[in-house]
């Protein structure tokens, strides 16, 4: 799991947008307290000046939704048409049982809720997330940069791993032999990253929620690697191009799960701190994903070429 602050020892900017002068202060002292560089704003027009003449980036924006001048619906649309902060993530303050308000913030980019008045653990793990998941997100275009074409000649491979970190090795790998490998790499270090934890170490998501507000994520991935009953436990991996597309089948060895549910945005899953991968790499990084049988096999397809 990505430290507090993802994979840099540099502490993580925050941007907080709020018309309450308390709410502010009380975000923004918490996440100071934790280590993060905060900068806040009074409203979504004040926000919107500081990222266009920031210099340094941001790591999440902290927005709220009702907000004079400019709202949180209107910073964030923004934001998503702007090249150089669409991918940044945006946690979405929201009123408890507002699951209409969710859903249209879900569709407007919006993948990380805070419900008010929160807790000041849930702040941190929420925050914590949408960092680690925008850190690995540059991490992994930094890699991909670093070996450009490498790969482009590959046509067809099996590939076999256990842990998280060759799960990364080989996202690298293969992202390359696509034709944009960032679009690609963040959607397929899910989906591996999957296959380990949830498949075959059989972390279920209830026990992960719990293991991310608890910051033990990590520990009981490896911990469970070390275990007798997962030892011989492996994600079986096949990539094929044509001159069409190309084809990549991720296959644990895991009794399988419910996948429907995991295939889009949900209302009820909008506050907890993960579950965002699956549906996120359908949207984003593929052409096609189909889950397969019991669900511990998953096709993703990525087009070489227009029909």
């Amino acid at each position: 799991m990505t430290s507090l602050h993802g994979h840099s020892s540099v502490p993580a900017r925050i941007l907080v947008v709020d018309d309450e002068p308390f709410n502010l202060e009380i975000i923004s002292e918490n996440l100071v307290d934790a280590g993060y560089e905060v900068i806040t704003a009074e409203d979504g027009k004040a926000g919107w000046e500081i990222l266009l003449h920031d210099s340094q980036g941001f790591d999440a924006i902290l927005l709220d939704r009702m907000m004079p001048r400019m709202d949180g619906m209107e910073m964030l649309a923004h934001v998503r048409q702007h090249p150089e902060f669409q991918h940044v993530p945006v946690v979405m303050q929201t009123a408890v049982g507002a699951a209409e308000s969710v859903r249209e913030g879900l569709a407007a980019g919006a993948y990380y809720y805070l419900i008010k008045p929160f807790q000041r653990e849930m702040l941190l793990t929420i925050v914590a997330a949408a960092v680690g998941f925008h850190r690995e997100r540059r991490s992994l275009e930094r890699q991909l940069a670093d070996q450009a074409g490498t790969f482009r000649l590959l046509v067809s491979g099996e590939f076999r791993f256990r842990t998280l970190a060759e799960a990364r090795q080989l996202t690298l790998l293969l992202s390359q032999a696509c034709p944009e490998p960032q679009r690609v790499a963040l959607g397929l270090s899910e989906l591996l990253v999957n296959a380990v934890e949830h498949g075959n170490l059989g972390i279920s998501y209830q026990e992960k929620t719990r293991l991310v507000q608890q910051g033990r994520w990590q520990d009981e991935i490896d911990q469970r690697l070390q275990d007798a009953a997962y030892q011989g436990r492996y994600v079986q991996v096949s990539f094929h191009c044509d001159e069409r597309e190309i084809s990549v089948m991720i296959k644990d060895e895991g009794p399988g799960f419910d996948w429907q549910p995991f295939l889009s945005f949900s209302p009820d899953r909008a506050f907890d701190p993960h579950g965002r991968g699956i549906s996120m790499a359908r949207m984003l990084s593929f052409d096609d994903l189909e889950f397969l049988g019991c669900g511990n096999a998953v096709r993703v397809k990525v087009k070489r070429k227009a029909d």
